[in-house]
């Protein structure tokens, strides 16, 4: 149900940019986006073992967190006078775009930060700081996890001892 809203204002966006402001589309989108996250992540810490499930399941929580924050950070700058984020490189566009999203998000979300692209407003620069402590507490809390789970004793190695 959440996808209905996202994927129709983006066609109506793509066929009549001007019928639907790409702030509804980009919002939209978050909330689905969102909501799959979250999904994910329960189904991550909520299982009671290791497998290849759970595995691909938290690779892509993680990818979902990725492009969760491009949303955020392409809304930003759509809804911020003059824009969000300073442009260092003399390459490609000076504005934020899903590429120019994408990219940020990820270099903050692994905490590498080039800085080729700045954030400038405070909502931005929040967000980046946000997306950082995410990207290191994701790694740090879910590999945690993940290996206690699997090297926990299963309930079969109990009994035996």
């Amino acid at each position: 149900m959440l996808a209905i809203p996202a994927v129709t204002a983006r066609w109506i966006n793509h066929f009549q940019p001007d019928l639907v402001p790409p702030p509804v589309f980009l919002t939209a989108a978050l909330v689905l986006i969102a909501f799959v996250v979250m999904n994910l992540l329960r189904f991550v810490l909520r299982a009671p073992s290791v497998n290849t499930e759970v595995l691909c399941a938290s690779i892509a929580a993680y990818l979902m967190l990725g492009l969760l924050w491009t949303l955020a950070y392409w809304l930003v700058d759509q809804l911020t006078p003059g824009g969000a984020f300073s442009f260092n490189t003399n390459a490609g566009t000076r504005s934020m775009n899903g590429f120019n999203g994408f990219y940020f998000s990820f270099i903050t979300l692994s905490t590498v930060g080039y800085g080729d692209i700045t954030p400038v407003s405070k909502v931005a620069r929040m967000l980046a700081a946000m997306e950082a402590m995410t990207g290191l507490l994701y790694v740090a809390v879910l590999i945690a996890r993940l290996v206690s789970l699997y090297s926990a004793p299963g309930p079969a190695e109990h009994r035996e001892k």
